[in-house]
């Protein structure tokens, strides 16, 4: 059974700036991006532990790649919270996942 997803007020926020920056050169290559956002955020729901455990950067936060972005996110008993949406290049740890 697929666990509920969350979209916490700053992961919103990454993915509409993810969506914005890609969309200044293609729509249609952002609209796409978005969807493999979700397709992924489906297969958490399915399966929470699939990300890596990210006890470096916060305690109860996993991570799992998607292209050259990192979704950021803690399974809980009762949804998926994810918590941020950031590039792999930026600086991860000065990220705030409160």
């Amino acid at each position: 059974m697929s666990l509920p997803i969350i979209r916490t007020p700053k992961a919103r926020a990454d993915l509409l700036r993810v969506w914005s920056y890609i969309a200044d050169d293609n729509e249609k290559a952002a609209d796409a991006m978005l969807d493999r956002f979700e397709r992924t955020f489906a297969m958490l729901a399915d399966s929470p532990l699939a990300g890596r455990a990210r006890p470096e950067v916060a305690e109860g936060l996993r991570s799992f790649a998607v292209g050259s972005y990192v979704v950021f996110y803690r399974a809980m008993p009762e949804a998926v919270a994810v918590v941020r949406v950031l590039n792999g290049f930026q600086d991860i740890p000065a990220a705030d996942f409160s």
